[in-house]
């Protein structure tokens, strides 16, 4: 099989674009433009063809220098070429394609002129926050987030109005072609986030009839956090002559110390016990292969006294995204997750991740890994492993080029873990960004009784139509109360502990 990340293989044109009808606009490549091209040496933002705004924009937002995938991705992007590139969740990869669509937007057109496709809802508005942030150097640009497990009526009303970007899962993305309320014939730019999470879910066919409704002369760029083998096939459907990236997912042994447990698979919930007590993790991200796995887990963290959250598909989506945020908020120990289920998570200063099951694919146990140990901090990785998962370590063991520390099941401490309380609490208001609320708006109702400081009042996540506030635990009910008493943004909002 062809390896498309193989950067001196010449990428033939493919068959559902045509290079040659390509009209010219600005900084489109010549059709003699290679497939590559040698990895740019600058580091700093202001080293690129954007605009002052903008680089004084990223300035403003924290943006200093660029990561290893904005360094390889975004001259070329910029200039217009595809881009096939593989990178995992927090590698700064949004930024990678946010800058280059938001460099050839037209604000005086309100016609969609970029999409962006997502597994999941949580990832989408991941994406479509950053965007926001990434377009504040211009006025009048409209981003809206088209995805499922909400009305879609709301969302039909607002595409009446315009938008300039369009962040969607396919299936709903799909919806709003077969309605006729998404017109993406004007779309120069697509991007396809976590394709390969896209294919595992079934969203092939969706992918394909959505890009059967753009001009064949729009710029692609697609991102996968793995390499599986019907990448190849998309990529070779979809791009033209692309530029190829690929930044090593692996991490180094002294950012991530990874740990492997021998045990008896009727031992697994045992052995996950001794875990948490011989390494005194109180927070992690726990994986399982199977949404029932999920839910056992959970449970039995429950059952000695943890606070735990399962994270699968089968969730409405309200609860997922309460499970997601109260997890990001520090207001409970523990979420149990598949890995199609927690794409798109990115939590800061993660202490650990356990994979209760090993993954077939090498490739995803360095996705889910990845998840601890970034910006340089350490992290840990332990693996709960019995002798028939043998061949999965043993091609763990050749994907990461390093030897986890084994320890046999008679080796981990013997002692029961006891929950540390939560110093979080987290509370959901039932109004959100569609009602016009700011984090400020909030923030400003707790406190304005100068009964609670502005310190007891963590993060603040706004969602289409609820919100969600990080407090410390022994003012929850207090916050509570205050809210369900006053006015937030002069009316009144229903307020609760989740």
């Amino acid at each position: 099989m062809t390896n498309p990340w193989d950067t001196s293989r010449d990428n033939k044109a493919k068959s559902g674009k045509q290079p040659s009808s390509k009209p010219t606009r600005r900084n489109q490549p010549s059709a003699q433009a290679p497939a590559t091209s040698p990895a740019p040496q600058q580091s700093e933002f202001s080293q690129l063809t954007l605009p002052a705004a903008q680089v004084d924009n990223l300035k403003r937002l924290g943006y200093v220098t660029m990561t290893e995938i904005q360094r390889q991705a975004l001259p070329d992007a910029l200039a217009g070429r595809d881009i096939l590139a593989q990178a995992r969740t927090g590698s700064g990869k949004t930024a990678s394609f946010g800058l280059a669509l938001l460099d050839k937007l037209n604000p005086r057109f309100f016609g969609v002129q970029a999409l962006v496709l997502c597994p999941t809802r949580e990832l989408a508005t991941q994406v479509g926050t950053e965007l926001r942030r990434l377009a504040k150097y211009q006025d009048n640009i409209k981003i809206l987030m088209l995805s499922g497990g909400v009305s879609i009526g709301p969302q039909i009303g607002s595409l009446e109005h315009g938008a300039h970007i369009v962040v969607g899962t396919p299936g709903r993305i799909k919806d709003h072609l077969r309605k006729q309320t998404l017109d993406l014939e004007q779309v120069e730019t697509l991007v396809l986030d976590e394709a390969d999470r896209m294919l595992d879910m079934g969203f092939s066919d969706d992918i394909h009839h959505i890009v059967g409704h753009i001009p064949n002369t729009r710029q692609t760029m697609l991102f996968s956090a793995t390499y599986p083998t019907n990448i190849e096939k998309l990529s070779d459907e979809l791009l033209t002559n692309p530029v190829t990236v690929r930044i090593q997912s692996g991490h180094k042994a002294s950012s991530i110390d990874q740990y492997v447990i021998r045990c008896q698979s009727s031992q697994r919930l045992e052995a996950l016990e001794r875990a948490l007590t011989h390494f005194d993790i109180q927070q992690a991200v726990l994986f399982c292969n199977t949404r029932r796995d999920t839910e056992d887990v959970c449970q039995h963290l429950r059952d000695l006294g943890f606070s735990a959250r399962a994270l699968h598909g089968d969730l409405e989506q309200r609860d997922r995204d309460q499970v997601l945020v109260q997890f990001k908020q520090g207001s409970s120990h523990f979420l149990i997750a598949t890995d199609v289920a927690a794409r798109g998570l990115d939590v800061d200063d993660l202490p650990a991740v356990i994979n209760v099951e090993l993954p077939r694919d090498p490739e995803v146990y360095t996705h889910r890994i990845g998840r601890t140990g970034r910006a340089g901090k350490s992290g840990l990785a332990i693996s709960l492993v019995s002798d028939r998962e043998d061949y999965k370590l043993e091609t763990i063991r050749d994907q990461q080029g390093a030897e986890p520390t084994e320890m046999a099941f008679d080796e981990v401490s013997k002692q029961t873990p006891t929950p540390t309380p939560l110093a979080t609490a987290t509370l959901c208001l039932a109004a959100g960004r569609k009602h016009k609320l700011r984090p400020g708006d909030i923030l400003g109702a707790i406190t304005a009784g100068k009964v609670i400081p502005g310190s007891a009042v963590g993060n603040i996540d706004i969602l289409d139509y609820v919100s969600y506030v990080a407090i410390e635990r022994p003012l929850a009910r207090e916050a509570v109360q205050i809210l369900n008493q006053g006015r937030v943004k002069g009316r009144t909002i229903k307020a609760r502990k989740v």
